[in-house]
């Protein structure tokens, strides 16, 4: 006896509702997507295995293009901006600039130091996008004659006096020279910072080192 066939129909699925939620979901994504800014002072890290995450807080940043030019900026926190604002006023002091209440908020604001101590007025009247690592000079950082980084580190210790120290990071292009890092790390020890990060590429360790066995021995 035959079976009797059973007729097929095709399935037909409303896919409007899908279609609804992934639009909304979309369009959430793009308006709370914040996209990374780009760097003022793009710098090309080099490499390295360490695991040890740089710090977000009481952060003092030195950076080291590849032109050799030195840049000096903090945090971006309350606080982070709060001591950046005492090492400006303390730089002014110390110089008799004259920097107006204006001059030193602009500053504070600005994402990096980036002239000479005596051009700090003229940095000031800079919009924010005018003030970039093409377009600024640097702090003079050149030898033991010409190192006003020293100046800045003077200032930066006398703020953090009677605390903690900064989380100080040093920030150098992958082709600086040695000499121009010799010259900022100068400047670190004449005020007696002896502890810094280097800010690098973090990569896998390699299997088989001794860093990859003791990193396994730490995990047990």
């Amino acid at each position: 006896m035959a079976r009797p066939k059973i007729a097929r129909k095709s399935t037909s699925v409303d896919m409007t509702a899908m279609c609804d939620v992934a639009f909304l979901l979309l369009s959430f994504f793009i308006l709370t997507t914040k996209f990374k800014p780009s760097e003022a002072v793009p710098v090309s890290t080099p490499n390295s295995v360490a695991s040890k995450i740089a710090p977000e807080k009481d952060v003092v940043m030195i950076s080291l293009n590849k032109d050799g030019k030195v840049f000096l900026s903090t945090g971006d926190s309350k606080d982070d901006l709060s001591a950046k604002r005492d090492i400006i006023k303390s730089i002014n002091d110390a110089k008799s600039l004259g920097l107006t209440d204006a001059d030193i908020a602009a500053l504070v604001k600005a994402p990096f130091i980036g002239v000479a101590i005596a051009q700090l007025g003229q940095q000031a009247k800079l919009q924010t996008d005018q003030m970039t690592g093409e377009t600024l000079p640097g702090i003079p950082c050149k030898d033991t004659t010409n190192n006003e980084l020293v100046e800045w580190m003077r200032a930066v210790a006398s703020v953090y006096q009677g605390g903690h120290p900064p989380n100080l990071l040093l920030k150098g292009d992958n082709v600086a020279k040695y000499p121009q890092f010799k010259n900022i790390i100068t400047a670190f020890k004449k005020n007696e910072f002896f502890k810094f990060q280097m800010v690098t590429n973090p990569e896998s360790v390699p299997q088989g080192s001794d860093l990859w066995k003791n990193s396994l021995m730490n995990k047990k």
